[in-house]
């Protein structure tokens, strides 16, 4: 009797299991919604500032180049400053440091629309807003690479597309609200907006405890790595080799993508007409879409085929299509269908780079690991900007610019698969061994 009555009862620890693990699964989908929120609160001030030059430069009386200082700070101070705020977010929990990171982004605008000299918006639009947003990012990815153990390139790239098309949905009205209220009312209104969304969104945020952990899909087979403390990791040849490779993926892609307009002129494109609508304006609003899918695409690709053998296709990829840019660059219709294909091969890397990184050193430190590689992407904007417009001065064609650039692509694609695949293997069986 007793043993039909066990019998008959249900699996107790098997129904507790699956429940958690249904908890776990429908908590890491909200995560990712609300990390993807949070992200897309703090896209504008770097990818609606174009629309700010102008206004500001006849409001505060200065220069482009005196003006453009301000949007320099703000993408240094978001990389250079990611290791510290990379360690904040680890101290002292996500929720926290993104809270006010998201705060501060929108912060930035309000403050800048007090300001009435070009040092003030340095501090205000630059330095609040370079450090909010840098918190902000740094934090999501890394908090996404924890909750997703064996899809965390998707995960990284889902969020980072957050931030690469979140102005897509406020371009628009933030190009209205200009015309219509001018520049003060503008940075205002939206800063608060801004502000109030990231807060809200950001408030649940929170670290996957232990027991869900466990009980995340795919967790139990995903391979123990050792959790690296920074200090671990920037001792490792790998770690440098990975940011070697950042580093020359980001130069090569700004040398072209912050140039476009320029060449864009000097190739004679930007006057004609593709599709019914002006080649520059059309092109960069395909770049923006191609630019936010190829990261979670991409990302999920690399969790299934290997991150090494996705970097390999993607950065030549890359290559290729400037090669072909830059050959049919008379061609309007090209110049707009290759820029796509351009932005699709490089803005993967940052979804790559990031589920590299912490399929490699862990999850525990994986914020802060990922603060020290993205400033990477630092140091790419500052040599792919200004390099590339000096290497076009001094040669007086764009030729050099291009093959330097498709060069780095392919050296990249050749490291990725054949220097960085097996030593990333031989350096995994050793902590595996150990």
């Amino acid at each position: 009797m007793t043993t039909r009555l066990q019998s008959s009862l249900p699996p107790i620890a098997s129904t507790e299991a699956g429940a958690a693990s249904s908890s776990a699964t429908h908590n890491r989908w909200l995560q990712l919604g609300l990390g993807l929120v949070c992200m897309m609160a703090i896209s504008s001030p770097q990818y609606v500032w174009t629309l700010m030059t102008k206004p500001l430069a006849a409001k505060l009386g200065v220069a482009l180049p005196e003006l453009q200082v301000t949007f320099s700070l703000l993408i240094i101070l978001q990389t250079f400053f990611s290791p510290f705020q990379g360690k904040l977010i680890d101290r002292f929990g996500p929720r926290t440091l993104i809270s006010i990171g998201t705060v501060m982004s929108g912060l930035s605008w309000v403050l800048a629309s007090q300001v009435h000299s070009a040092p003030m918006l340095y501090l205000t639009y630059g330095l609040v807003g370079g450090l909010g947003t840098g918190i902000v990012y740094v934090g999501v990815v890394g908090l996404m690479v924890r909750w997703f153990p064996t899809n965390r390139g998707f995960a990284a790239g889902a969020v980072a597309a957050g931030y690469g098309m979140g102005a897509i949905v406020t371009t628009f009205p933030i190009a209205t609200s200009l015309q219509a209220r001018g520049i003060d009312a503008t940075l205002w209104m939206f800063g608060i907006g801004f502000a109030v969304v990231g807060l809200l969104a950001s408030q649940g945020l929170r670290v996957p405890p232990a027991h869900d952990a466990a009980a995340l899909p795919g967790s139990a087979s995903t391979p123990a790595v050792t959790n690296f403390r920074p200090s671990q990791t920037l001792k490792t040849p790998l770690f440098w080799l990975m940011f070697a490779m950042m580093t020359m993926m980001s130069t090569s892609g700004l040398m072209v993508t912050s140039q476009m307009a320029t060449f864009a002129a000097d190739f004679g494109v930007t006057k004609v007409l593709v599709f019914g609508m002006a080649a520059l304006p059309l092109a960069l609003t395909i770049d923006r879409f191609t630019n936010g899918l190829t990261r979670p695409l991409f990302g999920w690709v690399s969790d299934r085929v290997g991150r090494e053998n996705t970097m390999f296709f993607a950065f030549a990829l890359e290559g290729v299509a400037m090669a072909l840019w830059l050959l049919t660059r008379d061609n309007a219709v090209l110049f707009v269908l290759l820029s796509g294909v351009v932005f699709f091969g490089w803005g993967e890397i940052f979804s790559l780079f990031p589920s590299t990184l912490t399929d490699t050193f862990g999850t525990r430190h994986a914020t802060e690991n990922y603060g020290w590689l993205y400033i990477s992407q630092g140091i790419g904007s500052i040599f792919g900007g200004p390099l590339a417009a000096l290497m076009h001065q001094h040669a007086g064609s764009w030729v050099p610019v291009f093959s330097t650039a498709i060069t780095l692509d392919i050296v990249t694609a050749l490291l990725a698969i054949a220097v960085l695949k097996p030593m990333r293997r031989r350096f995994l069986a050793a902590q595996q061994a150990a």
